[in-house]
C-alpha cells in the first residue's frame, strides 16, 4: 500500500510544475509567504482532486467539479477542508446552535426542568418520563400543579428554542435585539424639510412627499410648516413626518380620527416607518440592511427579554438553580464543570432519564475545550466569531466523527490563537493523526511548524516567484536548506526586529471603568505616538477594550455616528488627536464584482491610462466591467456565468463570449507595456508594479499594498474571497493613502493574520513609519515577533471568559512589567 500522496506536475495558478510526496498519516505542514502558492497547491489542487475523485467512485457526475492542472496525484484519500470563511452569517446562528451544544442543552431542560406554577409559584417537579415533553415540535399540553391544581403547561425542546414560535420572545422574535431609528442621524433639526432636512431624501423625492405632508395635516386639521426648521417644529408635526398617519406616536394625538384612506389625500407613511418597513422586507439583503444601518437604524437589546432571545415562560425553568439562558452564559470551561458535577445533585430517577444526554453533552463541550475555544460561551453569535474561532469550532466536530482514512486540510488554525493555547492545538492536530488521518496544515506560527512531522516550503517569494518547492523534510531538515527564508527564521538566522524602545510617553489615551462583557472594571493608558500592543489569552477581553469601548467611543467622538461604545465611565486624551482609524477584520464588500483593484481606488488610473493609449476611441469608462460600454454583455463584465443545477448548488463557468476576460474585443485590443486590462487584472500587486513603474497615481497606490504585505494578491481578486487579514491589510493601505493632518490613532485588530515572518517584518516597518510620522498605532495581536517590536504592552488576563478581564502587566517588552 502507498504511504505517500505522490503529486506530479501541479501547474494550477503561480505553481510551477511542482512534484512532491507528503507521508500519509502524518502532521504535514505548507509554509511559505504570502501568495508562495500553498492554498494553491493544499485546496485548489489536493483537497479538489480529492473530492472529484471520490465522488466519481460513488458514481456521481463530476463535470461540475473541474480537474486541477495536474499531470497525476495518487495515493489521495478523500478530503474535508476547514477554511478560514465562515459560511453561516445568520444573526440566528450562535455558537451553541452550530455545535448542536444547544440542542442538548434544550433536551435536558426539557426532561428534569423544574418551572414555577402561575397560580401559587411553587416549584413544579419536572416531567422527565413523559415522552411527548421531550419532543421537539410536539404540542405542549397542560397538567395541573401538584401544590394548587392550576393548569400548568407542559414544555418541550421547543420551548428553548429561540429559533421557534414555542420559545422565541415574542417582542424580538428571538433575535435579542429590535432596530429603532435613531432620529438624529435621520434629520437634521436644523435644517426644514423644503432645505433637506430628511437625509435620505433628494430633491425630488423632497418635492413629492411635501404635498402628502400638508394633505395630512389638514386631514387631521392642522397645518404643517414645511420651510420651518424640525427643532422648531410641534410634536404633532414631527410625530407625522417622523412615524406617519398609522403610526402610534402620531395617532395618540388624534385617537377618534381615521387615517387618510390613499396617499393623495394625506396617508403618509413616516420617514422612520418606512426605513424600518423596507429593512424588515429585505431581511436577505446585508448590503441594504448595513446601508440602512449606516442611515439612521440602531439596533438595541430587546426591552421584554433583555437580550436572552427566549420568551419568560421559558426563562424561569431551572435545572437545579441555573436557568438555560445563565447557561448559556457560562465559558464552555465553566460549563464542563457545571456538567461534571450535575450527577451528584439530581436523584437516581433523573439520571436515569439524563445520563446519556449529559454524557453526549460533557463530551462535546470537552471537545471544544481541547481546541482552545473554552472561554467562548454558548449565546455568542457566529458573525461575531474570528476566522480562527470559527474553524477551531469545526476542528472539535471532526474530532468527535470518529473517521479514518481521511486527508484533513486546514488553513491556519492558529488565527487568533494565543501562543499558550497553542499547544494545546497541536495536541489535537496530532489527535486527527493518530486516528489514522493525514493532517494537512497551512501555517506560518514556528511553534506548529517545530512540531510537525514533515515540513513544506513552498516560494522562494510570492505571486510569479512563487509556485516551487524550496525545502521539505522534518523541520530540522528544512532548517538547515540554504535560500528557505521559512528555514532560517527556525533556524533563528533571521528574526524580526526587536522593538525600538520608545517607551511610555508624556501623552495618553484613557480608559476608565472598562466593564463590558467580562472585563473588570479597568482604567488601561495607552501611551500616544507609540506602537502598543494589547495582548493576552483568547476571551481576555482584548477586542472589547481596544474595538468594542475605544474603536466605538473614537466614532462617536470625531464622527458623532456609529454603534453606543461597550459599558465604561470615560474616555480621556481625545485632545491629543485630530482623528481616529478603525481597521478591522470585517469584510470590505459583500459583492463579488469589487475586488482588491476597485477597493483601493488603483483601478481609476489604471483605467485612464488604458484611455490615453486609446488615443480618443474610448474613455476610461469602457475599461469598466461594472458599466455598459466596454463590459463583456453575455455576462455583464463578470467573465462567468451562473448555472442553476436543479437540485445540486449553481454552478459558475466560463463566459463563452469573452472566455472570461470581461470585456468586447475592442477594449482589449488596447495595449500598455504589452498587457490588455484583463491581463492587469489577473496580474499581482508586484507584477502590476513592473507594468506601471512610470505612472505614479497607479504606482503610489500599488507600493502600498505591497508594503503591508499584499505583494502576492491579484488586482481582480473578488473582495468576498480575501481573508480577514487579507481585508484589513487592503483597508490600511487604503487609508495610508489618504491625507492626514494632525496626529491619528490607528486601531488594529490582528494585521498580521496570515502573515509569514518576513512580510510579517514589512508590515512592521510600515507601521513603524506610521509612528516616526507621529501617529500612535494600537494593535490587538498575539503574534509574539510583534509583541517583541512593540514599544508598549498592555496584557490582559490572566486566562479567558469569566478568568480574564483583567490587567495582567503593562510596559515596555524586554523588561519586567508591572501591573
Amino acid at each position: 500500500m502507498d504511504d505517500c500522496i505522490r503529486v506530479t506536475g501541479a501547474r494550477l495558478h503561480n505553481l510551477k510544475n511542482v512534484s512532491l510526496s507528503l507521508p500519509k498519516n502524518k502532521l504535514v505542514v505548507l509554509t511559505g509567504l504570502s501568495g508562495s502558492g500553498k492554498s494553491t497547491l493544499a485546496f485548489d489542487t489536493l483537497h479538489r482532486e480529492g473530492q472529484r475523485q471520490y465522488l466519481e467512485s460513488l458514481g456521481v457526475v463530476t463535470g461540475f467539479v473541474s480537474k486541477p492542472a495536474v499531470d497525476s496525484i495518487t495515493g489521495l484519500s478523500p478530503s474535508i477542508s476547514v477554511d478560514q470563511h465562515l459560511t453561516n452569517r445568520s444573526p440566528r446562528s450562535t455558537v451553541g446552535t452550530v455545535t448542536e451544544v444547544f440542542t442538548y442543552l434544550r433536551l435536558l431542560w426539557s426532561r428534569i426542568g423544574v418551572r414555577p406554577c402561575p397560580g401559587c409559584g411553587k416549584d413544579v417537579p419536572p416531567p422527565y418520563a413523559d415522552d411527548t415533553e421531550a419532543d421537539e415540535d410536539a404540542e405542549a399540553g397542560q397538567r395541573p400543579c401538584p401544590h394548587c391544581g392550576t393548569p400548568v403547561p407542559g414544555l418541550v425542546m421547543g420551548s428553548f428554542s429561540f429559533n421557534k414560535p414555542a420559545g422565541a420572545c415574542p417582542a424580538c422574535t428571538g433575535l435579542g435585539e429590535v432596530i429603532r431609528p435613531d432620529v438624529r442621524r435621520l434629520v437634521d433639526d436644523g435644517k426644514s424639510v423644503a432645505e433637506g432636512a430628511v437625509r435620505g431624501w433628494n430633491a425630488k423625492y423632497t418635492d413629492w412627499s411635501l404635498p402628502v405632508l400638508r394633505a395630512a395635516a389638514g386631514h387631521y386639521g392642522f397645518t404643517f410648516d414645511a420651510d420651518a426648521p424640525l427643532g422648531e417644529l410641534g410634536d404633532r408635526q414631527r410625530d407625522l413626518l417622523l412615524h406617519g398617519v398609522e403610526s402610534p406616536e402620531f395617532r395618540r394625538h388624534f385617537p377618534d380620527t381615521e387615517p387618510p384612506a390613499t396617499v393623495a389625500a394625506g396617508r403618509f407613511e413616516g420617514v422612520a416607518t418606512a426605513l424600518l418597513r423596507r429593512y424588515g422586507d429585505r431581511a436577505d439583503d446585508p448590503e441594504y440592511r448595513e446601508r440602512a444601518e449606516q442611515q439612521g437604524l440602531v439596533k438595541q437589546p430587546c426591552g421584554e427579554c433583555g437580550g436572552t432571545r427566549l420568551r419568560a415562560e421559558s426563562r424561569a425553568v431551572t435545572v437545579h438553580g441555573l436557568g438555560i439562558v445563565e447557561a448559556a452564559r457560562l465559558p464552555l470551561g465553566e460549563l464542563a464543570a457545571w456538567l461534571d458535577g450535575l450527577r451528584g445533585r439530581v436523584s437516581p430517577d433523573e439520571w436515569l432519564f439524563v445520563e446519556p444526554v449529559v454524557a453526549d453533552l460533557a463530551e462535546r463541550v470537552g471537545r471544544l475545550v481541547d481546541v482552545g475555544v473554552g472561554y467562548l460561551t454558548l449565546d455568542q453569535s457566529t458573525p461575531s466569531l474570528s476566522a480562527g474561532e470559527t474553524q477551531r469550532l469545526r476542528l472539535a466536530a471532526l474530532l468527535g466523527s470518529g473517521l479514518t482514512g481521511v486527508l484533513y486540510v486546514l488553513d491556519e488554525p492558529t488565527i487568533g490563537l494565543h501562543p499558550s493555547d497553542t499547544e494545546r492545538l497541536i495536541r489535537v492536530l496530532r489527535r486527527l493523526r493518530d486516528l489514522g488521518n493525514t493532517v494537512l496544515v497551512i501555517e506560518h506560527d514556528l511553534d506548529v511548524l517545530k512540531a510537525a512531522d514533515h515540513v513544506v516550503d513552498v516560494g522562494p517569494g510570492a505571486g510569479r516567484d512563487g509556485g516551487r518547492i524550496v525545502a521539505e523534510g522534518t523541520p530540522e531538515e528544512v532548517s538547515r536548506t540554504e535560500g528557505s527564508v521559512t528555514g532560517a527564521y527556525l533556524s533563528g538566522l533571521l528574526s524580526v526586529p526587536a522593538s525600538r524602545g520608545r517607551g511610555d510617553s508624556a501623552t495618553a489615551v484613557v480608559i476608565r471603568g472598562a466593564r463590558a462583557h467580562n472585563l473588570k472594571n479597568l482604567t488601561v493608558r495607552i501611551p500616544l505616538r507609540r506602537l502598543v500592543t494589547v495582548t493576552g489569552p483568547s476571551g481576555s477581553g482584548k477586542s472589547t477594550l481596544l474595538l468594542d469601548i475605544l474603536g466605538r467611543a473614537a466614532r462617536r467622538h470625531f464622527h458623532g455616528a456609529g454603534e453606543p461604545p461597550a459599558e465604561h465611565d470615560g474616555v480621556d486624551g481625545w485632545e491629543h488627536l485630530s482623528k481616529a482609524v478603525l481597521i478591522d477584520q470585517q469584510p470590505i464588500s459583500r459583492v463579488p464584482r469589487s475586488n482588491a483593484a476597485t477597493y483601493s481606488d488603483v483601478f481609476t488610473p489604471i483605467r485612464e491610462v488604458f484611455a490615453a493609449r486609446s488615443r480618443g476611441r474610448l474613455t476610461a469608462g469602457h475599461f469598466s466591467f461594472n458599466v455598459p460600454g466596454g463590459r463583456c454583455e453575455r455576462c455583464e463584465g463578470a467573465g462567468v456565468l451562473t448555472v442553476h443545477m436543479h437540485f445540486l448548488p449553481a454552478v459558475e463557468v466560463r463566459c463563452p463570449a469573452c472566455k472570461g476576460r470581461r470585456f468586447r474585443p475592442e477594449v482589449l485590443s488596447v495595449r500598455h507595456e504589452g498587457h490588455d486590462i484583463a491581463e492587469v487584472l489577473r496580474a499581482t500587486v508586484d507584477e502590476a508594479l513592473t507594468v506601471f513603474e512610470d505612472v505614479p497615481p497607479v504606482a503610489t497606490r500599488l507600493r502600498r499594498m505591497a508594503d503591508v504585505g499584499l505583494g502576492y494578491l491579484p488586482l481582480g481578486q473578488p473582495a468576498t474571497t480575501l481573508s480577514g487579514g487579507e481585508a484589513q491589510r487592503l483597508k490600511l493601505a487604503k487609508e495610508l493613502g489618504r491625507r492626514t493632518t494632525g496626529r491619528a490613532l490607528y486601531l488594529l485588530d490582528e494585521p498580521t493574520t496570515g502573515l509569514h515572518s518576513a512580510d510579517t517584518a514589512r508590515l512592521l516597518d510600515v507601521l513603524q513609519r506610521l509612528v516616526d510620522a507621529g501617529h500612535s498605532v494600537v494593535t490587538v495581536e498575539h503574534n509574539l515577533d510583534v509583541v517583541r517590536a512593540s514599544d508598549w504592552l498592555i496584557d490582559l488576563g490572566p486566562e479567558g471568559g469569566a478568568g480574564g478581564g483583567r490587567l495582567v502587566a503593562q510596559g515596555a517588552p524586554g523588561v519586567r512589567m508591572a501591573e
